[in-house]
C-alpha cells in the first residue's frame, strides 16, 4: 500500500508540532486584577497606619501594571516608587541596603541610574519565579513602606499561586 505524500507531510508536521509544544515552558503572569488588588491592599495598610503614599505594581518586565497615589502623597513619591521597583527587579530581592549576601554573590554596584538604595519594594513571587514587584513610597521610613507592601502580599497570597 502506498501512502500519499500529503499524508506523510501532514503526519511529519504533526509530530514536529507535538514534540515542540511539549518543550515550551509555562510561566505565570501578573494580571491586571491581581495588580490592582495588591495596590489597593498596600494603600489600605498605609492609610490605616496614617501614611499618605504612592503604591506601584510592576510586572516581570518592570512595566507598570497599577499605580495609586494617595491624597497628600507628594509627587516625588511616584518616581521614588519606580526606582525602588526597578532595584527590586534588577536584584530579585527587596529594595534597600543588602542584607548579608548569600555566599558567592557579589555586592551590587553602589548606584545604577533609575534605582535607589531604599527600602519599600518587594518581589512578587509565584514559587521561585518573580512575576513582578510592589513598591511603596511616602511613609516616614522605608521599613514602613515595606511593611505596607508585605501586608498586601500576605493578604493576597492565595491569589499568587
Amino acid at each position: 500500500m502506498r501512502i500519499p505524500k500529503p499524508a506523510l507531510l501532514a503526519a511529519g508536521v504533526a509530530a514536529l508540532v507535538t514534540s515542540a509544544s511539549a518543550q515550551l515552558p509555562t510561566s505565570k503572569v501578573l494580571t491586571l486584577d491581581v495588580s490592582q488588588a495588591i495596590a489597593q491592599e498596600a494603600m489600605a495598610k498605609c492609610r490605616a497606619d496614617g501614611y499618605h503614599v504612592t503604591v506601584l505594581v510592576v510586572d516581570g518586565m518592570n512595566a507598570t501594571k497599577a499605580m495609586l497615589r494617595d491624597d497628600g502623597a507628594t509627587a516625588s513619591t511616584t518616581e521614588v516608587a519606580k526606582m525602588k521597583a526597578t532595584a527590586t527587579m534588577l536584584y530579585n530581592r527587596p529594595s534597600g541596603p543588602a542584607q548579608p549576601l548569600p555566599p558567592g554573590t557579589a555586592a551590587p554596584p553602589a548606584t545604577i541610574p533609575g534605582t535607589i538604595n531604599a527600602q519599600g519594594a518587594v518581589p512578587i513571587k509565584v514559587g521561585d519565579a518573580t512575576i513582578g514587584a510592589v513598591a511603596v513610597s511616602g511613609a516616614p521610613g522605608g521599613d514602613k513602606d515595606a511593611a505596607c507592601a508585605n501586608a498586601a502580599l500576605t493578604k493576597l497570597a492565595d491569589r499568587l499561586k
